[in-house]
C-alpha cells in the first residue's frame, strides 16, 4: 500500500528535494470493511499529493502490511485511524495523530494536513483507542476486564484439564486425605503442572486488566498484585481473595500507573520512568495497600463467617445446604467458596459428613451449568467461549469449580447470580436427601470413586442445580444484551457479545472474526462453489455462470430494485434473495444472525454503501447477494448517507474465517472507487449489474 506517484515534495539541505513520507494504522473493532476503506482512502489522498504513504491494517487475527522500524524511523508523521486500542509505543518521538476510523474514510486529506503539526508522541504515553471514535465500543473498564479474561482462559483450561486427567487416571479416595494421587508418581507430576496453571491464572487476570488500563508499566504491579490477592497467607487468610480480588488489583494497578504517569519529572528521569520507576512504585504501593488495608479486613470477615456457619449446624438441612451452595458458587475457589469448603471438610473428621455432601453437590454446578449454557444458546457466545464451555463441562465432572471463572469474570452481573441460584438448589437438595461425602472434594468423580453415600440423590442435585444455572445464565445474558442494544434489537433475539475477549493489543475471544484484518487479502482465491440451481440457470442460458467473488455472487443473487424501506426489512429481503441459490437452509435464522451483527455496530460504511453479513449454519455454503435501493435505506452509516448499494454476505460457521474476510476485503477495497459505484448505480438490469460486479474479482 505504498504510493509512488507524484512530484517530489519537501526539501532537505542543499536544495535536495525528497518526498514526504507518512505512515498510518487503521483498525476497527467489528468490521474489516471500515479498516480497509480507511486505508484505501488515505493512500488515495496521499497519492494525489505526491506523498509516500504506507498503511498497516490491524485486527484480531493479525496485521497486514506491518510497519517496520525502518518505516517508522523515516516517517514524517503517523496517522492512527482506529476505533480500538493501538500500541503507540513504537512511534515514540514521531508526530502522531489519533482519530476514529470514520475520519480516515471521510476526511483523509484533512488528516494528512493535520498530521504535520500533530504533537510528538512521548515514550510511555498510553495507547490510542478511538480518540475521536466513529465505532460503537464498550467501556474502557469492560474492555480491560475482557482483556484479562482472554489471557486467563488458556491457564484455566490447561490447568483444569491436567488436574482432572491426573485425578481420573492416577487418583483414588482416601478418607484421611480426599482424592489422593501417589507421591512421586507420573500422575502427580501431571497434577503439579496443572496446579501451576491454576496458580498463574489469577495473576494473569489481574496483570492483563492492568495492562489494558495503564499499558506496559502496569503489567508488573498488576500481576504481583494479583498474586498477593490470591495468596492469603500474606495477610493471614486461609482463603485469599480469589479472582474477584484479582479484578480489584488489576484495576487498582492500571489506574495507579495512569496517575503516576501524570506526575511531572525531570527530563533525565523520563526514560527510566516506564521501565523502572513506575513499576517499582506502583508494585510496592499496591502490594502494601492490599496486605495492610484490604487484606486484614478480608481475613477478619472470613474468620467470623466460619464461626457463623458453625452456629448453623443445628438448623434446617435445606437452609444450611442452600447457604453453603450460595457460598460455594459465589467466587469459585475464592475466599467465600473456600470458607464454605473448609468448613465442610473440617467436619468430616468429627463424623459429620452431610455438610461436605452439600458442598460436594454444589461444587460442580458452576462449570457444568456454564458449559451447558454454551450448548443451549450457542449464539450468545463467541467461538472461544464455546470451546471454553466444553472444557468447563469436563472440569465440572471432576469437581473443578474454577472452570466457570472465565464466564463469571466476563459477565459477573449475569453469571454469578445464576451460579449462586444453581448452587443453592444443589446444596439444598443434597441437604434434604442427607447426602454424605467422606472426602474433601466434590463433583461426580467422588461419587464414581465411592466416596459418596446416597449417590442417586447426589446426581439428581447436581443435574438439577446445573440445569438451573444454565437456564438462568442464558436468560440473564439474553436480557442484558437486549437492554444494551435497546429498541433496535428488541424483537430479534440475542446478540453475540463482543469478544470476548479483547485487550490491549489483544483480541479476544469477543472481537469476532469480522473484526480482524485478513493478511494477504487478495491472495489464494478459494475454490468456486456452484449450487445445482445455478448450474441449471447457466445451462438454460447456454453460458457458464459469471465469475464474481469466486462464484458466490451470480445473476440469481442480484436485484436491481430493493423494495424495503427500513434496515430490518432490507436484510430480510436480501436473505430471501440469497435463498434463491438453494444454499440457505433457514431464512429466519439468517435474518436473525445478520440483525444481531448490526446490533454490534452498523455495517453501513458510508458513501451510500452497506454490507450486512452473517456467519451462521443457516447457510450451507458461502453466498453473496447485491441489491440497489432507489430511495436509499437508513442504515446508521458513519457519514449519515442512506444505503443505496447493499451487499449481503453469508457464510457457514466452518467457513467463517479467511474466506469471509477475503470477501469483505475485496468488496470494501473496490467500493472506494467512485467510478465503480457510479457504474453500479447506472447499470440498467441484472446482467449489466453483474458485468460491473465482475470487476471485483
Amino acid at each position: 500500500m505504498t504510493s509512488t506517484a507524484g512530484p517530489p515534495t519537501g526539501g532537505r539541505g542543499g536544495g535536495e528535494q525528497r518526498r514526504l513520507k507518512l505512515l498510518a494504522v487503521t483498525a476497527c473493532p467489528t468490521g474489516i470493511a471500515h479498516t480497509y476503506m480507511a486505508a484505501e482512502k488515505l493512500v488515495q489522498a496521499a497519492e494525489s499529493r505526491g506523498i509516500d504513504m504506507k498503511v498497516e491494517t490491524q485486527g484480531s487475527i493479525g496485521a497486514e502490511n506491518v510497519l517496520s522500524d525502518n518505516d517508522v524511523n523515516a516517517a514524517d508523521g503517523i496517522i492512527v485511524a482506529a476505533d480500538k486500542d493501538v500500541d503507540l509505543s513504537r512511534f515514540a518521538g514521531k508526530r502522531v495523530l489519533t482519530v476514529g476510523v470514520a475520519e480516515g474514510i471521510h476526511h483523509p486529506e484533512r488528516l494528512i494536513e493535520r498530521v504535520l503539526s500533530a504533537p510528538v508522541h512521548e515514550a510511555g504515553a498510553a495507547s490510542a483507542a478511538s480518540a475521536a471514535g466513529g465505532g460503537k465500543e464498550r467501556s474502557v473498564g469492560y474492555k480491560a476486564l475482557m482483556n484479562g479474561v482472554s489471557y486467563m482462559i488458556p491457564f484455566v483450561v490447561v490447568g483444569g484439564l491436567l488436574i482432572a486427567v491426573s485425578l481420573s487416571l492416577g487418583g483414588h479416595t482416601d478418607p484421611s486425605g480426599g482424592l489422593v494421587i501417589p507421591k512421586d508418581s507420573f500422575w502427580m507430576d501431571v497434577n503439579n503442572i496443572g496446579v501451576i496453571g491454576f496458580t498463574l491464572m489469577v495473576p494473569i487476570l489481574s496483570g492483563y486488566i492492568a495492562y489494558a488500563v495503564g499499558d506496559r508499566p502496569a503489567l508488573v504491579p498488576g500481576m504481583i498484585g494479583g498474586w498477593i490477592a490470591n495468596t492469603g497467607e500474606l495477610y493471614d487468610s486461609k482463603a485469599g481473595a480469589g479472582f474477584i480480588g484479582a479484578i480489584v488489583t488489576g484495576f487498582l494497578a492500571g489506574y495507579l500507573v495512569l496517575g503516576i504517569k501524570k506526575v511531572k519529572v525531570p527530563k533525565f528521569v523520563q526514560p527510566i520512568m516506564p521501565i523502572i520507576v513506575i513499576p517499582i512504585v506502583a508494585t510496592t504501593a499496591l502490594g502494601l495497600f492490599f496486605i495492610y488495608v484490604i487484606g486484614k479486613p478480608i481475613s477478619w470477615v472470613f474468620e467470623h463467617l466460619t464461626d457463623w456457619l458453625s452456629g448453623m449446624t443445628g438448623t434446617s438441612a435445606i437452609l444450611l445446604g442452600a447457604i453453603l451452595g450460595l457460598m460455594i458458587a459465589f467466587d469459585m475457589g475464592g475466599p467465600v467458596n473456600k470458607t464454605a469448603f473448609l468448613f465442610g471438610a473440617g467436619l468430616i473428621a468429627t463424623g459429620n459428613q452431610t455438610v461436605m455432601g452439600m458442598c460436594a453437590a454444589a461444587i460442580p454446578v458452576m462449570p457444568l451449568g456454564q458449559g451447558l449454557a454454551t450448548l443451549i444458546r450457542k449464539r450468545l457466545y463467541t467461538e472461544q467461549e464455546r470451546e471454553t464451555g466444553l472444557a468447563s463441562l469436563f472440569m465440572g465432572c471432576f469437581g473443578i469449580s474454577e472452570g466457570a471463572i472465565p464466564f463469571a469474570a466476563a459477565r459477573p452481573a449475569q453469571v454469578i447470580p445464576a451460579n449462586m441460584l444453581g448452587g443453592a438448589v444443589a446444596g439444598a437438595l443434597a441437604g434434604v436427601a442427607g447426602v454424605e461425602d467422606a472426602v474433601p472434594h466434590g463433583g461426580p468423580i467422588v461419587a464414581v470413586l465411592g466416596a459418596v453415600s446416597g449417590v442417586p440423590m447426589f446426581f439428581v442435585a447436581v443435574v438439577i442445580g446445573s440445569a438451573v444455572t444454565a437456564l438462568a445464565t442464558v436468560a440473564l445474558v439474553d436480557l442484558a444484551e437486549r437492554r444494551r442494544r435497546g429498541e433496535a434489537g428488541a424483537g430479534t433475539g440475542t446478540v453475540r457479545p463482543e469478544p470476548a475477549l479483547v485487550g490491549a493489543g489483544v483480541a479476544g475471544p469477543g472481537a469476532g472474526a469480522d473484526g480482524a484484518v485478513l493478511g494477504a487479502a487478495g491472495a489464494a482465491v478459494a475454490q468456486r462453489v456452484v449450487s445445482e440451481p445455478e448450474a441449471v440457470d447457466a445451462a438454460d442460458a447456454g453460458t457458464a455462470p459469471a465469475e464474481v467473488l469466486s462464484g458466490y455472487l451470480t445473476e440469481r443473487t442480484v436485484k436491481v430494485e430493493l423494495g424495503a424501506a427500513d434496515k430490518e426489512s432490507a436484510i430480510r429481503e436480501m436473505a430471501e434473495l440469497l435463498a434463491r441459490t438453494g444454499k440457505v437452509a433457514d431464512v429466519g435464522e439468517l435474518v436473525a444472525t445478520a440483525l444481531r451483527r448490526e446490533a454490534q455496530g452498523t455495517t453501513g460504511l458510508g458513501e451510500e454503501i452497506a454490507i450486512p453479513h452473517a456467519k451462521t449454519d443457516a447457510v450451507t455454503a458461502p453466498v453473496v447477494g447485491f441489491a440497489r435501493s432507489v430511495q436509499g435505506v437508513e442504515w446508521g452509516s458513519l457519514d449519515g448517507t442512506k444505503a443505496r448499494l447493499v451487499f449481503m454476505i453469508a457464510v457457514p460457521e466452518a467457513a467463517a474465517g479467511d474466506e469471509h474476510l477475503r470477501i469483505l476485503a475485496l468488496l470494501s477495497r473496490k467500493l472506494t472507487d467512485a467510478g465503480f459505484r457510479e457504474r453500479l448505480l447506472d447499470a440498467p438490469d441484472e446482467p449489466a449489474v453483474l458485468e460491473v460486479l465482475r470487476e471485483v474479482g
